[in-house]
């Protein structure tokens, strides 16, 4: 199986975002639109990922980090060469490339693994993906002659009034032979009326040199679907959600209203767990199984959930962990919090974490008692079968031991038999 790398496109403006933020780095449920194409670009074993960055390249460069090589497009001249920057990275290299754009996140990592298993299996030189559209406008078509061969893509600009009939589209995902590909990129002309150099015209290019050119249609239209406006932005980050909802859903999650509930792609939930309306689940977040969460509940990055914990209305948990058997009904904050099993969180109860300076944890033993409107100012110990008090302050340092009782403002320790 030939070598595999990778090319991300992500140099262009995004000027319809109207933003100062680069598009590739606008958020889709939580995580930068460009690292789901990065995600799909190491699913599908891609050993090396190279990303052309263009407009505030700085600010990309601080998000993906060093897990890719980097090139810049300093002038703006079409995909073609775009792509031709990383001449250099890859003039030793005698694989496959595989050519993706940065905006698409909905880029299904089977799909994209499947075009590069056609492409090794048939033996092109270049494979790409299409898909058929109901409403084709403003796509590249792809052009086929009566064998049903593709022998070409035509950008819409510069399509027929015939050519527009055509429902198939150019997806924007290639996986082409090094060597040959930079070889077409070097005879690519600069298309007359964009001033740009168009990627699609390598198609032609190969045919013309009797080389073989292949397609792989999707049955999905959405995977190649582009962020160009903040309307795109929330059309993609629903579908995506719809598709995480089902999936768990199959996965033996009970879910009561799928249009009120946010979860997020890197997310791990037990089976027979149940979530309530207006329940946020967002990244880096693990939920036992036959757990009850929500309403209006929120689980932020870090979050650990055990087994049989019930979490209700208006309760939020950021970067903490609660053992099994666990309860948090309502109107509670934890933060940077570590429970042991069968803690009960009465109503109202906050862990006070951050001191204005740096964040402070709080540990909660087994079979601990939290009463209401408990404050707890980190860093805190609680004890096994400790209790504190409604209302009680438990200040800065303070180590309740198990089978004490913090009582009062500020908190003092007593014997839980003297209560």
């Amino acid at each position: 199986m030939p070598e595999l790398r990778t090319v991300i496109l992500a140099a262009g403006k995004g000027t319809r975002m109207k933003s100062d933020v680069p598009k590739v780095l606008h958020l889709v449920l939580g995580k930068p639109i460009i690292q789901y194409v990065l995600d799909v670009a190491k699913g599908v074993g891609s050993l090396k990922n190279y990303v052309v960055l263009g407009h505030q390249a700085e600010m990309v460069r601080a998000v993906v980090g060093s897990e890719c090589d980097y090139v810049e497009q300093t002038e703006l001249l079409g995909t073609a060469d775009a792509v031709k920057r990383t001449k250099n990275l890859l003039k030793n290299f005698n694989g496959n490339v595989l050519i993706l754009c940065g905006d698409t996140p909905l880029l299904d990592k089977k799909v994209v693994k499947l075009l590069v298993n056609v492409h090794n299996r048939t033996k092109a030189v270049c494979t790409f993906l299409t898909a058929i559209l109901r409403d084709p406008h403003g796509y590249g078509r792809v052009i086929r002659n009566e064998k049903n061969a593709a022998i070409a893509i035509r950008e819409h600009k510069d399509a027929t009034a015939e050519e527009k009939k055509i429902n198939e589209i150019n997806v924007g995902v290639y996986c082409v032979k090094s060597k040959e590909l930079f070889a077409a990129l070097d005879k690519v002309g600069m298309n007359a009326k964009k001033k740009e150099f168009y990627l699609t015209d390598i198609i032609a290019f190969f045919l013309n040199q009797g080389l073989k050119v292949q397609t792989l249609v999707t049955e999905d239209p959405d995977v190649g679907l582009g962020v160009n406006t903040r309307e795109h932005l929330a059309m993609v980050g629903l579908k995506m959600r719809d598709k995480i909802i089902k999936y768990w859903m199959e996965e033996g999650v009970t879910i009561m209203d799928p249009t009120t509930t946010f979860i997020a792609p890197d997310v791990t939930i037990g089976r027979d767990t149940l979530i309530r309306p207006f329940t946020f689940i967002e990244n880096n977040v693990k939920l036992g199984a036959r757990c009850v969460v929500g309403p209006f509940a929120r689980f932020r990055p870090g979050t650990r959930i055990g087994n049989n914990v019930d979490i209700g209305n208006f309760t939020e948990i950021n970067n903490s962990s609660m053992d099994d058997g666990c309860f948090m009904k309502h109107f509670s904050y934890l933060g940077d919090a570590t429970l042991g099993k069968n803690v009960n969180i009465g109503c109202g109860t906050v862990t006070a974490n951050f001191d204005g300076v740096k964040k402070n944890s709080t540990k909660i033993g087994d079979g601990a008692f939290i009463g209401s409107d408990s404050i707890l100012v980190a860093p805190v110990t609680v004890g096994r079968g400790a209790l504190t008090a409604a209302g009680s302050v438990v200040t800065s340092g303070t180590k309740v031991p198990p089978g004490y009782a913090a009582v009062g403002v500020p908190a003092r320790l007593r014997k839980r038999k003297s209560l």
